[in-house]
């Protein structure tokens, strides 16, 4: 029995060596042998967990229906933003970011107009609080202008084999309606292998907190993780929480455990609460890593 949980194991963890943004392949549920059973208590009713190497398919439910996904659309502006180049490259905050904040009541960075940071540290304002107001800034800059740049989205997307996924907006806000950004759970995580293959993705991803000091151009501030999984679940690496009415409480997360990456996606788990999210992300986790861990001499 152990050496069939430790083989197992080792499927996930090095029997696909191919490259992070390879297509997500589905396996039959139970093909691992150490996948018995469902996991249960999941509320979400589209929701995915996949090998982080190789994007095979552990368990699914609803992989390819397409519903809104709220601000995880934000892990494909910050893959076409780093994917750009020049990190350090200075930005500043168009007063159209803040108006477009306020318009459709979107989480902000608390950035005002006329601030300017380097890239990097935008990234760290739109992926750690959400701050719409960074991620309309950065696609501003980087469109050029946001129609532009929501262009490069759906091409990145397409150019990565996403069919079931649609952007209009670079935050993941209800507009021109609340359906009108959307994916599946099969093209979310085919999106987070691909984000959390790059460095600066996983650096950002990653991090609970960020503190900008004042400088010349722009204000003091502190930016705090969105994700509760990070500080709650051992060996969460990322990626990123979602949250609109249409949405409801979404989060892409991936952890490493006993050196065994594994990733997902819940959608909707509930009307708001990031907790709700959070917590079916853990019954995933536990139903895949604790026959692992329970068997491994490793404490």
């Amino acid at each position: 029995m152990l050496h069939a949980v430790v083989a197992g194991a080792l499927v996930v963890a090095v029997g696909h060596g191919v490259a992070a943004a390879a297509p997500v392949a589905t396996a039959p549920h139970g093909q691992l042998p150490w996948l018995t059973s469902e996991p249960e208590g999941v509320q979400a009713p589209g929701a995915a967990l996949a090998d982080g190497i190789a994007g095979t398919m552990l368990w699914s439910r609803e992989a390819n229906t397409p519903v809104p996904i709220a601000s995880i659309a934000k892990v494909m502006t910050a893959l076409v933003v780093i994917t750009s180049g020049d990190l350090e490259r200075p930005v500043t905050v168009p007063a159209e970011a803040i108006a477009y904040c306020v318009r459709f009541d979107g989480s902000t960075a608390g950035l005002s107009a006329g601030e300017a940071m380097s890239t990097r540290e935008m990234l760290y304002a739109m992926m750690l609080p959400s701050g719409c107001d960074a991620a309309y800034t950065l696609a501003d800059a980087y469109g050029p202008g946001v129609d532009g740049f929501i262009g490069r989205m759906n091409d990145t997307a397409h150019l990565m084999g996403l069919g079931a996924t649609q952007f209009t907006d670079p935050s993941g806000l209800p507009t021109p309606d609340d359906y009108s950004t959307y994916s599946t759970p099969a093209d979310l995580v085919a999106l987070g292998l691909r984000a959390m293959s790059l460095p600066a993705f996983r650096e950002v991803a990653g991090a609970q907190s960020y503190h900008l000091p004042a400088g010349p151009a722009h204000r003091d501030h502190v930016w705090r993780t969105t994700n509760q999984l990070l500080r709650d679940y051992p060996g969460t690496i990322g990626i990123k929480t979602g949250s609109t009415d249409a949405a409801g409480s979404c989060l892409l997360f991936e952890t490493v455990r006993a050196g065994i990456p594994v990733i997902g996606v819940v959608l909707h788990s509930g009307p708001w609460s990031g907790a709700a999210a959070r917590d079916d992300a853990r019954r995933m986790l536990d139903w895949a890593y604790n026959p692992i861990l329970a068997a491994l001499p490793i404490h």
